[in-house]
């Protein structure tokens, strides 16, 4: 998760623990009761969702540092035939040019040249071999394109996982915040009248504001529901609906 989903998920806990501690006032069966119960398995799968989004991020760094090796070994490979066709290349009936690397090395050419050179070199493997490759050269090229696949498709795999569980993230901050939305009122109208518990509401639905190269990113405020507030709940309260303040900086 980044800062801002981080900042957001604490101020979820918070609200969650206010529930728990106000539940008296807050019956399960009730309008408010259901709302925290929704911000409740919001902050569930937050969690669960950030241990599978930890859980990608390091399988993609392990994938693509295992992707790189193979796809080194797999050119390394390549550039071994190749450059030992070019010492029986004039002169040979047939050879042409075929053992030649592609101009544009991405992965696509890589395994399409490592097909074509294990073809191409099986029926001159007896001349490749009296130039000093061992005799096992085409089954390792082989071996290689099959590693370098499996490891693209395990960072693929990998980025799959991180890219769902980000989107995880932002479903259940989304659900949570709209089920917020509609609780801040209720809690205010329950605690109208009682202005140390508007305050620790406010504390609990703050939200931490980040800075991205010095520039403030606001985050929207939920509805003050200043109408249904006494004087002194106004007072009290005021300065603290919003859900954010300035500090952190952005991950």
């Amino acid at each position: 998760m980044n800062t801002l989903d981080i900042n957001r998920n604490r101020m979820l806990v918070r609200v969650t623990q206010f529930g728990a501690e106000h539940r008296d006032r807050f019956p399960a069966a009730g309008p408010a009761g259901r709302l925290f119960a929704a911000i409740s398995t919001a902050v569930d799968q937050l969690g669960a969702h950030a241990t599978a989004e930890s859980s990608g991020d390091a399988a993609a760094r392990d994938g693509a540092l295992s992707k790189a090796a193979a796809r080194e070994a797999l050119r390394q490979a390549l550039d071994t035939i190749a450059r030992t066709a070019r010492a029986f290349d004039v002169g040979t009936p047939g050879l042409g040019g075929r053992f030649r690397l592609p101009s544009v090395r991405n992965d696509h050419e890589l395994t399409t040249a490592a097909c074509s050179f294990s073809m191409d070199a099986a029926p001159l493997k007896a001349l490749f071999l009296t130039h000093g490759l061992p005799k096992t050269f085409i089954a390792d090229l082989k071996a290689a394109v099959v590693a370098f696949d499996r490891t693209s498709q395990d960072r693929f795999a990998a980025c799959a996982l991180r890219a769902a569980a980000r989107a995880g993230i932002h479903t259940a901050i989304s659900s949570a915040l709209v089920a917020l939305n509609r609780l801040d009122a209720l809690v205010l109208n329950a605690f109208r009248d009682e202005p140390v518990r508007v305050a620790a509401w406010a504390s609990a639905k703050h939200v931490t504001r980040v800075r991205t190269r010095g520039r403030r990113t606001p985050i929207p405020s939920l509805p003050s529901a200043a109408a249904g507030r006494t004087p002194a709940a106004r007072a009290t309260a005021a300065g603290s609906d919003s859900l954010t303040t300035d500090a952190g900086t952005s991950a």
